[in-house]
Parts: C-alpha cells; structure tokens; sequence
C-alpha cells in the first residue's frame, strides 16, 4: 500500500510494552522522530533496530507519546478505517446488549481500537466525548461514521475534563450534528424507565457501567432495607425498589440528583412509601444514622484523579467502607465500587479488607464486580479497567 508514517524510533529494549499488547508508549521510551510531527499526527513507532511495530498518534509533549491504532505497520489510516472500528463496536453491542434496552455505551475508547473516543447512545441520541488530540483531527470523519452506523436523532458532545486538557485541548461542548436534546432523555434500561440529563448530568448523563450491577441488586433485595450511597438519578434505588425491597433509602449531597431519583422512582409506578430519599453528605449520614440495613450500596465518585491522590483516596475509601459495613445487619450483603483509575483492583481489596479488620467484621466475597460488556477493555491495557468492585457478604 506504500502508506507513509514520520517513524518514531524507541530507545532500546523499550518496545516491549507495545509487543506485549499495551496501546501506549511513554514519553521517557522515545528516543527521536522524523520530521516534526504534532499533536494528534500520526506517526509509525520502530524499535531502535527500525522494527516496525505499530501506528498511532503521536503527542510531542504529553507523558504518554504514543497511543497504538492499529498493529499493521502498512495501514491507511482515513474515514475508511474509522468507519470500520465504528461498524465493529456496533456489531458488538448488537450480540450483548440485549433485552429491553437502549442505553449503553457503544465506542470504550481503546477498548474499541479508538483512543481518545467515547460514545454513549441514550434512546436516539449519542453523547460523544474527544480526549486526545489525535481524535480531534479525526473528528468530522469520526462523526460521520457514528451517524452513519448508529443513525442517531442528534449527536451531543461532551469534550472536557483533565485527559483533554493534557493534550491542550479546550473543553468543547455543545451539538455536534443535529438538534440540541431535550433538558431529558427518556431511555430504557432492562425494561426500566429513567430520565437523563445528556446536557449537564454525571459523566455523559447515566451510569451505564453499572447496568449489570444495577440487575444484580435487583436480583438480591426481596424484602430487605437497602441503603443506596451516592445515588445520583436512583438508578441502583430504582432497581432495589422493582425486586421487592420493603424500604430503599437514596442518600447523595445534590439535590438536584435527589429531585431526579424521586422522579425515576416515580416513573417505574414504585410506592411512594416505600422510598426515602436523604440530601446529605454521606460521610455525615453514615456516622450519623443508626438504622441497620441488609443491602447497602457504595457507589462514589472517584477520589483519585491522579497517582498523588491515592494515599488521600485510599483513606477515604477506607472510611465510607467502615462506616458502611458497621451499618450492615447480620448476613447483610455490601455492593461496594471504585471508579479511581489509580486505584487496581489488588490495591482496593486491601482497602475494604482493612475496612473489615477496623469494623471487627469478617467478610467473605461472593463476586468480583466491574463493567457491563458494552464496555470492553483492552486485554493489554489495564488502565481501561477503571471500575472495579466487590459483593461482600458479612456474618458469623
């Protein structure tokens, strides 16, 4: 095909992560490049000997230099090839998204060959977010090929954040192609009715990691006093309520999420009286309560946005945890997360462990927990296994 890439020579012996599988190179495995390529170009990588080893985009001045697109030394990388990534994410969603559902997340960035891209689909719209400077000079090719694949009412984009600014992006957000969406979206999730905010909400709008998560204490609440943490929308509160939970309690610092878990509660026909919904901070409400509960969910935002968070992450995991557990009646279950990307799965046992040991309770694991499959994750890339999680079980 004589496709031409500036080549990126790596130091010696510094290839063997992109050998091994891992999508990325760091800026410290560099040793030149041809030309003077910018952020977002494309270059192909080589080993010190000239080995050809990948192609992706290169970053001249972020700590990670290199995202791999393909292994294919040779590739033409055009709408062509984009269209093809976008039609095999489909594909997948298309055998594991199943049921009554048409919410889920359809492009995982590396997860899908695409760094630097999310895509979400809520009803007839999609949520795209651009992180890396590579993505963006794509962008109208990546656009078309989401509209073409996934024939969506309007896509919305929301490009912000700390990965963004790092490539010196700008946030952008705003209508990408078509109207602006509705203040919410109505979307269905295993039958289940909620409403969205795409514009303003958490993350894209909805937790849509969560999804089988979310089954999972449906499955296991009959008849029990649930405790929800960091409730957002209601979304795990909603589910409880619907698998016959005799009283489900949401607990989140905004009202604006209390107000919008009422009404998702609200929509699926639930008893009104059979949930509290409590606008707190749940560090405070934790120390504070003394009901006992026999399920009780920890779902809270990341507390550690980078590797000098952790120690400081690490101990306020630790806590919510402990508070948690000593609320839990006898045999009660905990539903436990992590969606630090600082924070691996080892290290987060070893917390909640420690959470155990400080409560005076011993917990036995009944499942490892993480995201739905509409959320695949690079094999090589352990980075993208950002949510983490673990169903405990207390009792002598």
């Amino acid at each position: 095909m004589n496709t031409r890439y500036p080549k990126l020579f790596l130091m010696p012996g510094r290839e063997r992560s992109l050998i091994k599988g891992h999508p990325w190179l760091f800026s410290g495995a560099v040793a030149s490049c041809e030309g003077l390529p910018g952020p977002g170009d494309l270059v192909q990588a080589v080993s010190a000997a000239g080995e050809p080893l990948a192609v992706g985009f290169y970053h001249p001045r972020n700590s990670i230099a290199f995202r791999s697109l393909t292994r294919d030394p040779e590739a033409r990388v055009d709408a062509g090839f984009f269209r093809h990534r976008i039609a095999r994410a489909r594909l997948l969603r298309e055998k594991v998204v199943t049921g009554q559902t048409d919410a889920c997340r359809v492009i995982n960035a590396e997860g899908d060959g695409l760094p630097g891209l999310v895509a979400d689909r809520y009803g007839q719209y999609l949520v795209v977010s651009f992180s890396t400077a590579g993505m963006e000079r794509f962008r109208s090719k990546v656009l078309e090929g989401l509209k073409k694949e996934f024939q969506p009412t309007a896509i919305y984009e929301r490009s912000e954040g700390r990965a963004r600014n790092m490539e010196g992006l700008a946030d952008q957000t705003g209508s990408a192609m078509g109207r602006m969406p509705p203040p919410l979206v109505e979307i269905r999730e295993n039958g289940l009715s909620f409403d969205v905010d795409i514009i303003s909400g958490q993350k894209t709008g909805f937790y849509l990691d969560q999804r089988v998560n979310r089954e999972l204490v449906g499955a296991l609440c009959r008849g029990a006093r649930v405790l929800n943490c960091f409730s957002y929308s209601g979304g795990f509160s909603v589910y409880a309520g619907c698998g016959g939970a005799a009283q489900v309690t949401s607990v989140d610092v905004s009202s604006a999420a209390t107000r919008l878990a009422a009404a998702n509660w609200r929509k699926n026909d639930l008893p009104a009286d059979a949930h509290r919904l409590v606008t707190a901070d749940v560090f405070d409400y934790l120390r504070q309560v003394d009901e006992p509960y026999d399920l009780i969910i920890l779902d809270p935002p990341a507390f550690a946005r980078n590797a000098r968070d952790v120690d400081s992450a690490a101990a306020g995991y630790k806590e919510i945890n402990r508070q948690g557990i000593k609320k839990l009646k006898e045999g009660g279950l905990l539903f436990t997360f992590s969606c630090s990307n600082f924070i691996d799965e080892t290290l987060f046992e070893k917390i909640v462990l420690a959470a155990c040991r400080d409560a005076g309770k011993e917990a036995r694991l009944l499942k490892a927990l993480g995201p739905g499959p509409d959320h695949p994750v690079d094999l090589g890339h352990p980075e993208g296994r950002y949510l983490k999680g673990l169903l405990l079980s207390f009792g002598d």
